[in-house]
């Protein structure tokens, strides 16, 4: 059986990135992929995605083999009725590994129309290590993956407020958002990050906590 191919499905246009996603898991590829996807349809909103692989061992090889595009099933019960809705997703732009493609990653930073961090590293991503510093390529947590991203971006656009982004966290922790912008700051502190930029990343980004509840099953091997 032939992989799926954005030639063969018509599909070689593609969206400006606007939003960045650690992860590549299922959750975010049925619910939050799924609802820019929406987006897209139904008021143009004309966004990619460029998806991020936040641990060593991950699927983006698996994502890219077929050009980012995966079929997406959903069951459940509409007007009392039973359905199965059967979408094709079409809109993660790339996906990257940034440890074996760094450069590749921090050139995300450099988007112009880049709006949305999202994210779910598992109730464990959301964590401060130490050891981490600004010029590890790749350092080992998601806070100071983003950290790298964020500063990469600030010093691109020279501090404009109006490339900040918005970021929201669906790891399962209480207050994620609140979580994340700490370890940011921590980050910031420890790396002796200009005040300017940590003026950015704490007053010009937004920072916007959640509580998902979806449930996905995988595919029937």
């Amino acid at each position: 059986m032939e992989k799926l191919n954005r030639k063969s499905q018509g599909l070689e246009k593609k969206f400006p990135i606007k939003v960045v996603q650690f992860g590549e898991g299922n959750f975010l590829r049925a619910f939050v992929d799924y609802a820019f996807q929406r987006l897209n349809k139904e008021v143009d909103f004309n966004a990619g995605i460029a998806m991020v692989q936040p641990l060593k061992d991950g699927m983006v090889n698996m994502i890219n083999d077929q050009d980012g595009l995966y079929t997406l099933f959903m069951n459940g019960i509409k007007k009392g009725e039973k359905i199965q809705d059967i979408e094709l997703i079409t809109n993660i732009v790339k996906a990257i590994n940034p440890y074996t493609e760094f450069a590749d990653y921090l050139a995300l930073a450099k988007e112009e129309e880049l709006q949305f961090i999202v994210s779910n590293t598992t109730e464990a991503g959301i964590e401060f290590i130490g050891t981490d510093t600004p010029d590890m390529q790749p350092p080992a947590s998601f806070p100071a993956k983003l950290t790298v991203l964020l500063h990469e971006r600030f010093k691109h656009f020279n501090g404009d407020a109006s490339k900040a982004v918005t970021i929201i966290p669906c790891e399962l922790i209480d207050y994620n958002s609140e979580t994340l912008k700490k370890i940011i700051l921590q980050y910031c502190d420890l790396w002796k990050l200009e005040d300017a930029f940590k003026t950015w990343v704490s007053d010009a980004c937004t920072y916007h906590s959640t509580l998902v509840d979806r449930i996905v099953p995988g595919y029937p091997r």
